[in-house]
């Protein structure tokens, strides 16, 4: 963060400056908690040049939480290549990566911060939303997904959302712990669905080709088997008509 250094600056770089300054406070506090003093002060500039590029606090912190929207979409991109448990479980991780360096900023985010119900942030959220829902499905080899297929995905990925804004209220689940259980969540949600929907079965028995049991996909059909183990029916053999 630049401190205390005055230098001169063309507009575009001037601006890029105060956005990057105002996400790193914007990352470590909660937008509410910083003030423009604060954003002038660690931009090495007046309170009135701080206005002089944006009209207020507001617009500022829009043009922040933009460039934060679009740098937590890119985490979701990863190589179509090799075991798709393992795909998503390095998809989580830069996932955990941004919440953990962004807390307050990806919390503001998600739940609108200032800005609660503006059109502008809520349009930003979508955004992300849907980038995440179209690399999902990319990973899957589909382009158009049956119903059925297409809430389980939109489901998943609110559930990431869901579950990172709890991790963040207190960290108590260690993060890769929860990074493997959302994998796994994606499997369930995804069984669930094929269960009851050939479509979906479909796309989902070719998305699984080569994964391995050592995968976190494999991993849950382990600790399932074990666990239904108990319930599973035992069909009782026919008597013989001779008998």
């Amino acid at each position: 963060m630049t401190t205390g250094v005055r230098r001169r600056m063309g507009v575009k770089e001037r601006r890029e400056q105060l956005i990057g300054v105002a996400l790193e406070l914007f990352s470590s506090r909660s937008p509410d908690e910083v003030s423009i003093d604060e954003i002038a002060q660690a931009a090495g500039i007046s309170r009135p040049l701080v206005y002089h590029y944006f009209p207020g606090k507001q617009s500022l912190y829009e043009a922040a939480l933009r460039r934060a929207a679009d740098e937590l979409a890119t985490r979701f991109r990863e190589p179509h290549e090799g075991p798709l448990g393992l795909r998503l479980l390095r998809v989580m991780g830069r996932f955990f990566d941004f919440v953990d360096e962004h807390g307050p900023g990806f919390s503001a985010l998600m739940r609108g911060g200032p800005s609660a119900g503006s059109t502008t942030t809520n349009a930003m959220v979508d955004e992300v939303r849907k980038a995440a829902y179209e690399e999902i499905l990319a990973h899957l080899r589909v382009d158009r997904p049956p119903v059925r297929l297409a809430l389980v995905v939109r489901s998943w990925v609110s559930l990431a959302e869901t579950t990172a804004l709890l991790w963040l209220d207190g960290r108590e689940v260690p993060r890769a712990e929860l990074e493997r259980k959302l994998v796994q969540d994606f499997a369930a949600l995804c069984a669930v669905g094929a269960a009851y929907d050939e479509e979906t079965a479909e796309v989902i028995s070719r998305a699984l080709e080569g994964e391995t049991a050592r995968g976190p996909f494999g991993d849950l059909a382990a600790r399932l088997l074990v666990l239904a183990a108990p319930v599973v029916p035992v069909v009782p053999r026919q008597r013989s008509r001779q008998a």
